[in-house]
């Protein structure tokens, strides 16, 4: 069989290097170096060691969700890792929201719930789905903010875990989050401080179809 000459080696060698790059490219290596209560301490892609608190994001998009002195639990490129001290993990990106403009996927926090940040009305909140929830429900405070005149609204009360309160019905004029965007949906202020977020509730739930993988469920809009 015939050596390939050296000439065809420096042909081949950008090519090498090319797909070398894009394998690194494709994945997030993240090493555990320190554990504390709600902390940790994390070298990711071979850089400088950096701490991270519960909810805090990397600048190279590394979420800490929890950990406690035995392991952490981290979102990196949409999946959720568990690692404990000395641990590390390659994760390979997965883009699974950019392919449809019309669907987000969240993921399990710490607590179990399904969160994500969003928008209402332009204005940057938090929300957690509640299928539990008959409307979209934010307390006073997250209206106001949002620029909701919510006293205009019809008058009720609901009961909550603190007994019942006054609650006002609204019409949400536009919800945001990740790629999806919902007009005029129903919803429900409760005065005082709870809940202490949004809860993403059937109102707008309905008009989106739910694909639950256990720890990722995505949202796809259908009108």
């Amino acid at each position: 069989m015939k050596k390939p000459s050296i000439s065809t080696f420096a042909l081949l060698l950008p090519t090498i290097f090319l797909l070398a790059s894009t394998s690194v490219k494709a994945a997030t290596q993240i090493n555990v170096v320190g554990l504390f209560g709600g902390k940790a301490v994390v070298i990711v892609n071979n850089g400088k060691p950096q701490t991270l608190s519960t909810g805090q994001t990397s600048p190279e998009g590394v979420k800490l969700l929890s950990a406690n002195s035995q392991k952490a639990n981290f979102l990196v490129e949409g999946k959720q890792r568990a690692l404990g001290l000395g641990q590390a993990a390659n994760v390979a990106s997965t883009n699974t929201q950019s392919n449809n403009p019309n669907a987000v996927t969240l993921y399990l926090n710490g607590a179990g719930h399904f969160e994500s940040e969003g928008q209402i009305n332009g204005k940057a909140l938090k929300f957690m789905v509640d299928t539990g929830a008959t409307s979209v429900a934010m307390n006073s405070g997250d209206a106001q903010y949002a620029g909701i005149n919510y006293k205009l609204g019809q008058m009720t009360r609901v009961s909550t875990a603190n007994g019942e309160v006054v609650a006002y019905r609204v019409s949400i004029n536009n919800i945001k989050m990740g790629n999806l965007s919902l007009s005029d949906v129903d919803g429900m202020v409760l005065e005082g401080g709870s809940p202490p977020v949004v809860l993403f509730g059937m109102s707008a739930l309905n008009r989106l179809s739910m694909k639950n993988d256990g720890s990722s469920m995505t949202l796809t809009k259908k009108y």
